[in-house]
């Protein structure tokens, strides 16, 4: 009983707690590693405010135990997990910070879980750090740039269950070290440059259940291993570069829920083996190789659910199938279907995404269909005709409605408006007419919108709410006409207006538009002059109002515009000089690695704004990115071309041909040395070729022809090692054509054609024929000084008889030959001697 006494006696419980049991507080140097972290990381961000942190304000000294801070869990008062995902949420361009910033934390050994994902880190992947961390079970480094290989040092962390590295730089293959990561359950590692085959040895991850490899570079076969993961629940290897036919053990993977292959050049037959994944909900075959007819035994799982074969070699020739399954995502893009839209589809009410577009699909569209309730309807590149239900446009759910190039026809509905969900709208390439309707305004969730390629016709538009999330418009080739309108969204980047009727000037309120990125307006009746508020339109890369009747001078403000990269004003009436200042656009002076482009932006924008699934992602979105910008019709290269809108921003062009500009070629032109095309034919241009030109290092196309330019050829055009087109014809050149490595290539005589007198080996005449300015005037000197040496012998041979002649007569006249002297003669003859008559006979 005494000792049971001792038990509860409150100073033997204060003893106890205070000498015998665990600290209640973490480990003094967890706190401090932590405490260094936390200013590594504000060093690094520059940032002095917590409020800049999220989550990190409770992390400081005064605090006793750091197992009440925030970001953490405690397990026994040791850190077991820490969450720093997304540290910096408040910022749109997160600050740059080393994996340096990690060091301190690789002294926390307790460690279980650790969430570093999305803060930007760079720098390559601090293996050794990691590998001190012997007890993670979960490491996700998602959503940063680590960049170089995956150290193998990171393959000894044997207690790894899950490993995200997804969306980072990394390089290098997978190598055969994963096999030893035999505790692994999940494997993230999409949207890398990850390369190689995927190793054999990936057959040891037994316990595998997620592997997840999407869009990286990885090539060759998959390995038949990978039937020995019978945990395997989901296996997504789209987007990279897989070839050969898929292994028919693939079968064997009898848990398998997602089967995702998409994007790749995998060949041969679907396999039947296949046909044991009773599991199946979601399987994407997109975009391969792969031929036959497609199997009506893969409408027979009974739990599938996405189900995507479309943009292969695929026929589905069984138009009377009756699935078993009830799809929500069905794909059957290029499958070569034909007649009506397949009448079995009525039947899927869970349907909520359909792609039947680039088949043979006549028809109108079915009333069943427009009264489903989808978010997704693709039925572009068939042949369907008639008008559109206006039951079509009365769902909510109503994201995606792509019905371009068909045979459709009509008004549009009024009932468009009611569409209030869309994100996309397309039907472009149909026949459709009459006024839009201004009902299309209240689609304030719009993002792209194409109706180009139609016959709508008037000069009223939809006034769209200033704020709405409005970003591409296409009207282009259609009968609109009026006034340019100007009634977008603030925040549109691209808007197309080319090919259609649109007169006089350019309205003042176009400015407002200023986050505008693409204007096209080529093809108009566009009057009056280039107005100076153009200037004011900051964010613009591509300006082309081409084919209209703009007249005055080119502004000198347009060189303000730091992100132009196209600018074409062919085609109009523009006179006086080139202003010198064109040649300060930044964009087309150095080259700008631009991490995004126009597209993909508005691709971002679309998946933010529509809030659509993975599989809707995976089924239609990589597919659509060639489709969302009509090309941009340049004269490249002599030949009108489309620039492929998916690499637009690498192209850089300057096109001022058919005006009527006059004056000298400023020398600034010469400084564009990210220019790819330059183009000032058909103009009345004069003077010489600038020297400057030689500075052109990107340039790959040259056009002067038709213009009035004299005098030689610079050498310095030998200077363009990348130019593959030259036209110089129809000017007033004379002398050698430069020679040099890529000069000797522009051999076509058309380029040099009617000019005064060019000579080089690439139109075949010798310069010796032909001497050069310098040689002519040698050639003139040698005659003159010829003709002088000759003038003055024949002078003498004359001049001699001569003047003897006369001099025998002056002295016969004064009697010097009588023979009776007189007085006086004597005297007189010396007198002529003395004044030289006689001098010629002394020389």
């Amino acid at each position: 009983m005494a000792k049971l006494s001792l038990l509860f006696d409150p100073f033997f419980i204060f003893f106890f707690f205070l000498f015998i049991s665990p600290s209640l507080c973490c480990p003094p140097y967890q706190k401090e590693a932590l405490l260094h972290f936390k200013f590594l990381l504000l060093g690094n961000t520059s940032s002095n405010s917590n409020t800049d942190l999220y989550g990190l304000e409770t992390w400081n000294s005064t605090s006793d135990d750091c197992c009440q801070w925030r970001l953490l869990h405690c397990t026994l008062q040791k850190v077991n997990l820490l969450d720093l995902s997304d540290l910096i949420p408040s910022q749109d361009l997160k600050p740059v910070v080393t994996s340096d910033i990690l060091a301190p934390l690789f002294h926390l050994q307790t460690l279980i879980s650790l969430d570093i994902s999305y803060n930007n880190i760079h720098g390559e992947i601090p293996g050794v750090g990691l590998a001190n961390l012997s007890n993670l079970v979960s490491l996700d480094m998602q959503g940063n740039s680590f960049n170089g290989s995956i150290p193998p040092s990171l393959f000894s962390l044997r207690h790894l269950e899950k490993l995200d590295m997804s969306y980072n730089l990394i390089e290098g293959t997978l190598g055969t070290n994963f096999g030893n990561l035999s505790n692994l359950k999940r494997l993230y590692l999409s949207s890398n440059s990850i390369h190689g085959e995927i190793p054999t040895q990936i057959g040891n991850l037994t316990n595998l259940q997620w592997l997840s490899l999407p869009n990286n570079k990885i090539s060759g076969a998959i390995p038949p291993s990978l039937s020995h993961l019978k945990s395997l629940e989901e296996l997504n290897l789209g987007q990279n570069f897989l070839t050969m036919e898929l292994p028919t053990e693939i079968g064997n993977l009898s848990n398998i829920r997602w089967l995702l292959l998409c994007d790749n050049n995998l060949s041969g037959e679907i396999p039947p083996s296949i046909h044991k994944m009773e599991q199946l909900q979601i399987l994407d075959l997109e975009n391969n190789l792969f031929v036959g007819e497609i199997p009506t035994w893969l409408f027979d799982f009974n739990y599938l659910l996405d189900l995507g074969l479309g943009e292969n070699k695929l026929v589905l020739k069984n138009a009377r199938i009756a699935p078993r399954c009830m799809l929500m995502h069905l794909s059957l893009k290029s499958c070569n279907l034909s007649g009506q839209i397949p009448i079995w589809i009525s039947n899927q009410t869970d349907l909520t995404f359909l792609d039947l577009s680039n088949n043979n699909l006549e028809g109108t569209l079915p009333q069943w269909l427009a009264q489903r309730d989808l978010s997704g309807l693709l039925l572009s590149n068939n042949k369907l005709s008639g008008s559109l239900p206006p039951h079509l446009f009365q769902s909510q759910s109503l994201n995606f409605l792509i019905l371009s190039n068909n045979n459709l026809l009509g008004l549009l509905p009024d009932t468009i408006g009611q569409a209030t969900e869309m994100k996309m709208l397309r039907l472009s390439g149909n026949n459709f007419s009459g006024p839009i309707p201004t009902s299309i305004s209240n689609m304030l969730k719009l993002v792209l919108l194409d109706l180009s390629s139609n016959r709508f016709s008037s000069h009223q538009f939809p006034v769209f709410n200033p704020n709405s999330s409005l970003l591409y418009v296409d009207l282009s080739s259609n009968k609109l006409s009026g006034q340019v309108p100007t009634t977008f969204p603030l925040g549109i980047k691209v808007l197309v207006l080319s090919q259609n009727e649109f007169s006089h000037v350019l309205p003042q309120n176009l400015s407002n538009l200023n986050q505008l990125e693409y204007l096209d307006l080529h093809s108009n009746n566009i009057g009056g002059e280039i107005s100076n508020f153009l200037s004011q339109m900051s964010s613009l890369q591509i300006l082309n109002p081409r084919n209209n009747s703009f007249q005055g001078s080119i502004p000198i403000h347009l060189s303000s515009l730091s992100s132009l990269q196209i600018l074409d004003l062919s085609c109009n009436n523009l006179s006086k000089i080139i202003p010198h200042t064109l040649g300060n656009l930044s964009r087309m002076i150095n080259h700008h690695d631009f991490s995004s482009s126009i597209l993909s932006d508005i691709t971002s924008q679309i998946i933010l704004f529509s809030g659509i699934g993975l599989t809707e992602t995976v089924f239609w979105l990589p597919n659509q990115k060639n489709l969302l910008f009509h090309e941009l019709e340049v004269f490249w290269k002599n030949l009108k071309r489309g620039l492929p809108n998916k690499n637009l921003q690498l192209y850089t062009f300057l096109d001022l041909s058919n005006n009527q500009l006059s004056g000298e070629i400023p020398n600034s032109l010469g400084g564009l040395k990210n220019l790819k095309s330059l183009n000032l034919s058909q103009n009345k241009l004069s003077g010489r070729i600038p020297l400057s030109f030689g500075g052109l290092q990107s340039l790959e196309s040259l056009d002067l022809s038709h213009n009035n330019f004299f005098g030689e050829i610079p050498c310095t055009l030998a200077n363009l090692f990348e130019l593959s087109y030259l036209d110089l014809s129809n000017n007033k050149l004379e002398g050698r054509i430069p020679s040099g490595p890529q000069m000797d290539r522009m051999d076509e005589p058309n380029s040099y054609a009617n000019n005064s007198g060019l000579c080089g080996m690439q139109i075949n005449i010798s310069c010796e024929k032909v001497p050069s300015e310098p040689k002519l005037k040698e050639e003139k000197t040698k005659k003159s000084n010829s003709w002088e040496i000759w003038f003055s012998w024949e002078m003498a041979v004359i001049g001699y008889p001569s003047g003897f002649l006369s001099t025998v007569l002056v002295m016969y006249v004064i009697g010097y030959f009588n023979i009776t002297p007189q007085p006086g003669r004597r005297k007189r003859r010396r007198n002529l001697v003395r004044h030289g008559l006689f001098g010629f006979l002394r020389i």
